[in-house]
């Protein structure tokens, strides 16, 4: 399936913004093969034992898109930020959700197979890269969006400088200082 122009993605989210109730029609087929290749790209980079299918992380992030309130997307870019982010909330939640469930959630204690155990570790691994990312946000938040985007999304350097509004050279002095610091901050975490 070959990419559409971004100009159309872009027209079309301007579109439904000003309220055109075919723009949403016309507009999911050409981001959902992206979407699928996001969240594909992501889930791929954790352990093939995950609960969470590619389609599942799709219809989730979608979803919460389409409800925002506020769907003021400038461009194509500024949408795939967006569901970048929503894909990271959606597995920060699961990932939390499983590790309330590891502590037992008022259930019985039960042996777990070596696969349940790298499924945790990942759930954890997860959840100290999103405590790390919040607080690198706290002193550098264009860091913390080019670790989203790049880490969540998978986008390119040149896709994330587009997103950004900054050059390529920018995003990649940044995301070699974002990658170390949180290195050095999720060991000693």
């Amino acid at each position: 399936m070959s990419t559409p122009p971004p100009n159309d993605i872009t027209r079309l989210l301007l579109d439904l913004k000003a309220g055109d109730g075919n723009a949403l029609g016309e507009l999911t087929p050409l981001v959902y093969h992206e979407l699928r290749r996001m969240a594909s790209r992501y889930l791929r980079r954790e352990s093939g034992q995950h609960t969470i299918r590619t389609t599942d992380l799709v219809h989730e992030a979608y979803l919460r898109l389409i409800n925002e309130s506020d769907q003021s997307w400038e461009n194509r870019a500024h949408f795939f930020a967006v569901a970048a982010r929503a894909m990271r909330q959606f597995l920060i939640a699961s990932a939390r959700r499983r590790k309330a469930a590891k502590r037992g959630g008022g259930r019985a204690a039960v042996t777990f197979e070596d696969g349940a155990l790298l499924i945790q570790e990942k759930s954890e691994h997860l959840l100290a890269l999103d405590e790390a990312l919040s607080e690198l946000a706290g002193f550098d938040d264009r860091m913390s969006r080019i670790v989203e985007l790049r880490y969540f999304s998978g986008l390119t350097i040149e896709e994330t400088a587009e997103v950004l509004g900054i050059s390529p050279a920018t995003v990649k002095r940044d995301w070699t200082t974002a990658r170390a610091w949180l290195y050095t901050a999720m060991r000693e975490g």
